[in-house]
């Protein structure tokens, strides 16, 4: 069966539309995570919403939107007892990240009846996401994409110099909190492309991949897209050719594109055509 025969299914036809949606909310939200050095934030929020999936079976409703709701107050709670130095940030997020999965773990062993599947949000599965499931990544690519295109100035202040940002009657505060919201909702909405182990790889390696060519803040967002969509397409032929699942394909298709910049770099360097490469966070400037 080829793509062509593969198309004329529902099932893949929107397993490429959230791919595509995917790519674009993760493109933007991951080069703004990278330059902002929230990696271990985004991976405290991502595990946290295993809380939100626990509770969702317990009462019966439907475990990507309880898993959004609980990743969003976990992005808030965070920034605001950081904000008013409840404690220190890095324990926020430990103390967030380990108290989600432990309600999750309670919630789920307290739901009457079978024990439910969890591989498909602990590891990812893109191949059973549903129309509603393709809807709300629209809807968020769509918000991001927008948010991001009018309020890049203000976006890019915060990023890099908060205190800038406050001279200039920048409403910091708010703005933070609602990209932190946006960080949240585009790690639960991508949990169905590579599952809550492995999504935050979708939301840094290609940033890294293209940060090794361009400097540029706007090229590293553009190019994260189209490499998210290039490594997720890859990740699922692979995983239809050789029969296995599809969150660790698309990882390996994100990592194998990784190593490949590495080698370009590495022989450009070598030739003299490239004078080194930095960390990615240390080389995003607002070009």
């Amino acid at each position: 069966m080829n793509i062509t025969e593969l198309l004329q299914y529902d099932f893949f036809t929107n397993t490429i539309l959230a791919a595509a949606f995917a790519s674009i909310a993760a493109g933007i939200i991951g080069t703004y995570i990278v330059s902002r050095r929230m990696v271990f934030l985004s991976g405290g929020i991502t595990h946290a919403s295993f809380g939100g999936i626990g509770i969702a079976y317990y009462f019966g409703f439907n475990p990507v939107l309880g898993a959004a709701a609980f990743a969003v107050l976990s992005a808030l709670g965070i920034d605001m007892f950081a904000q008013r130095r409840f404690m220190r940030h890095d324990s926020l997020i430990g103390l967030w990240w380990s108290a989600g999965m432990a309600l999750g773990i309670v919630f789920i062993y307290l739901t009457p009846g079978y024990t439910p599947n969890l591989m498909t949000y602990l590891f990812g599965s893109i191949l059973t996401v549903s129309g509603l499931d393709v809807w709300l990544l629209a809807g968020l690519a769509l918000v991001v994409a927008v948010y991001f295109i009018f309020f890049h100035k203000a976006i890019m202040y915060i990023a890099f110099d908060p205190e800038y940002a406050r001279t200039h009657n920048v409403p910091v505060h708010a703005l933070s909190l609602f990209t932190s919201a946006l960080v949240a909702l585009t790690i639960v909405f991508s949990i169905k492309v590579a599952g809550i182990i492995l999504v935050i790889s979708l939301l840094t390696v290609p940033q890294a991949i293209v940060n090794m060519f361009t400097h540029n803040y706007k090229n590293i967002m553009l190019f994260s897209v189209v490499l998210s969509f290039v490594g997720i397409f890859a990740g699922l032929v692979v995983s239809f050719s050789v029969d296995i699942p599809s969150g660790a394909t698309i990882i390996f298709s994100l990592l194998f594109l990784f190593l490949m910049a590495r080698l370009i770099v590495w022989i450009m360097h070598r030739a003299g055509l490239k004078r080194s490469v930095q960390p990615v966070e240390q080389n995003l400037n607002q070009s």
